[in-house]
């Protein structure tokens, strides 16, 4: 996926809208920024499949967390909805997200309970620039 043309969370989560069935679907990741801050990957833990979420720009429900050497980070629901699919060979290959964020490193699917929550998220300049504040 280009990272041009996704949405962004404050929390450094990325989204991908698209339909299946007729349904508004997202698929969620963490962005190259935040890997590259996490740095050395040791952990993640990912939801289950069918999990309700309460999505937010701000950060909705945590859904898991990835964990470095040097740090925990939770993982927040940027839109919200039901988890219909998890990536589950990703906490086994922990590298993809370094390798592919934005493609075979995304974390969840969700079937969106509201797609305008979308136009809450930043887009890609408006995320390079709180990525460049923090730096």
């Amino acid at each position: 996926m280009n990272p041009k043309e996704l949405r962004y969370a404050k929390s450094h989560e990325w989204v991908y809208a698209s339909e299946e069935n007729g349904a508004p679907i997202a698929t969620i990741g963490i962005s190259d920024f935040a890997v590259q801050q996490l740095n050395d990957l040791v952990y993640m833990d990912l939801p289950e499949v069918g999990r309700i979420l309460a999505g937010g720009a701000e950060g909705g429900d945590e859904f898991g967390e990835v964990e470095s050497v040097k740090a925990v980070s939770p993982l927040y629901a940027p839109v919200s909805g039901e988890i219909i699919a998890v990536n589950k060979e990703l906490p086994q290959r922990l590298e993809v997200l370094g390798e592919d964020p934005y493609g075979a490193g995304w974390i969840i699917k969700v079937r969106m309970s509201d797609s305008k929550e979308l136009e809450q998220l930043m887009d890609y300049a408006t995320y390079q620039q709180q990525c460049a504040a923090e730096g």
